[in-house]
């Protein structure tokens, strides 16, 4: 029997796979190599940091997310139990105080018994039982490692941060608090809207085209020619607003901008287009602007966002940036249990494997965690219905086509479809792949001889 496990990398999955072992009796190293050594996108050492959106998803039960969150939280998720301590109000979407969510995500594991964390750069494959999260800004030497263990190139998309600014610098005379349709927990609303008229975002989407961005380096370069000539190497769940502005301004009013759900309190209609802003920390103090990723010079963010209505005098303490992710091929590489296809004790989980979206992060990084601690006892490890939600994205990540594979977030389009689809609307169809997925997960999770959890977060944690 194996009593220890090495897991590289203290990002979101990192984390939960080092929780889960060390739940279930492992010695765990926990090797984080920040700060000693930086990614170009993280600013502390904290285990979890996000870089990119605050948000984690819908928490709505119909939704993916909201399916995946169900998940977790039978699976004891100590992420997601953090993530709801340090939530900020989002409406419908489980938010958080990022640098709150990150501390105590440290203080935990920190301060667990059989948990060692090894700041340090990892530069070779551990020997043992292990899993390799480092996720999508793996560095360069240990990115050699795995180059020369799966025997090919590594896949490169871009992924962008969001600007975040403080809330006292926006005009609330211009902009106004609304959730889409009223959905937020409030009444006020849990977002700001800076509304546009027709002739406002045409100023601001020509703008926007025209303006200066961060010179690529070489290996970047070529991918974003490839975008030019119809190539697009961009993840597209995530692209930079002027690379969606490039190809068609309209695309602005109708994905990151559109203004479905919202009624502007000054004309009582609804605006052309809409920035959201969401709430950054606990405090309130910051917001971030909503599906803003961005690779425009720090000077041309400046000028260009504070064209947007109510934007005019924004402070903006952190500007976007756009930086290189890598994940391998997981379709020639692993399995389902994301176990390597040659190597029975070495697993992989997260962004390093293409799974895109912090839910999808946490749950494979638990999966792995629950794996390698099964791998160690001489257990079967688990392999997830695929009507689930975790079980159908580690399918996909897992047999997709090599050729065609690309970074996938959860969504109801990965399960299986439903015997009488036809017969039910888009809501109907969406309920009823909850009602399945819950149903395919509690009696395995249970027959598995993992623990159920059957009372909500709210309830342990108090309310």
């Amino acid at each position: 029997m194996i009593d220890q496990v090495s897991i590289v990398g203290g990002g979101l999955a990192g984390s939960e796979a080092a929780w889960q072992a060390a739940e279930r009796g492992l010695q765990v190293l926990l090797y984080e190599m920040r700060p000693e050594v930086g990614t170009g996108a993280h600013h502390s050492g904290d285990l979890a940091e996000l870089v990119c959106s605050n948000s984690l998803g819908s928490r709505l039960p119909d939704r993916a997310s909201g399916i995946l969150i169900s998940e977790l939280e039978k699976m004891g998720s100590l992420l997601l139990e953090c993530a709801r301590k340090t939530s900020v109000p989002a409406g419908s979407a489980l938010a958080v105080d990022r640098e709150a969510f990150a501390h105590l995500v440290s203080q935990r594991l920190l301060s667990h018994p059989r948990i060692e964390v090894m700041r340090a750069e990892v530069t070779a494959l551990p020997e043992k039982l292990s899993v390799i999260a480092t996720g999508p800004l793996t560095s360069p030497r240990f990115s050699e490692v795995l180059s020369q263990l799966t025997g090919e190139e590594y896949l490169y998309f871009f992924d962008a941060l969001a600007p975040i600014l403080e809330a006292d610098s926006i005009n609330m005379d211009i902009a106004f608090r609304a959730s889409r349709y009223g959905r937020g927990e409030e009444q006020a609303g849990d977002y700001i809207n800076c509304p546009f008229t027709e002739e406002e975002f045409a100023h601001f989407t020509g703008a926007l085209v025209k303006a200066e961005r961060i010179a690529l380096r070489s290996f970047e370069l070529a991918v974003e020619e490839g975008v030019r000539a119809g190539l697009s190497h961009f993840f597209e769940g995530c692209l930079p607003i002027e690379v969606l502005a490039e190809r068609n301004p309209k695309a602005l009013a109708f994905g990151p901008m559109r203004p479905v759900g919202l009624i502007d309190p000054r004309t009582g209609k609804r605006p052309f287009a809409v920035v959201q802003l969401r709430q950054d920390n606990l405090s309130g103090s910051l917001y971030n602007l909503v599906g803003f990723q961005t690779n425009l010079t720090y000077p041309e963010q400046r000028r260009v966002f504070r064209l947007i209505p109510s934007l005019e005098k924004a402070n903006f303490i952190r500007y976007g940036q756009m930086h290189r992710n890598t994940f391998i091929n997981s379709p020639k590489i692993l399995k389902a249990t994301l176990q390597h296809k040659e190597r029975a004790d070495l697993l992989f989980s997260g962004q390093i494997t293409g799974v895109e979206g912090y839910l999808g992060n946490i749950a494979t990084g638990l999966l792995a965690g629950v794996n390698a601690a099964r791998i160690s006892k001489g257990a079967h490890p688990i392999e997830l219905p695929e009507s689930t939600m975790l079980g159908a994205l580690c399918h996909y990540v897992t047999h997709a086509k090599p050729d065609r594979f690309q970074p996938m977030k959860a969504h109801l389009g990965l399960l299986p479809p439903l015997e009488d689809a036809i017969r039910r609307n888009k809501r109907q169809r969406a309920q009823a792949y909850a009602d399945r997925a819950t149903q395919k997960f509690d009696p395995f999770w249970t027959l598995a001889g993992e623990k159920l959890r059957i009372a909500t977060y709210e309830n342990d944690l108090g309310g």
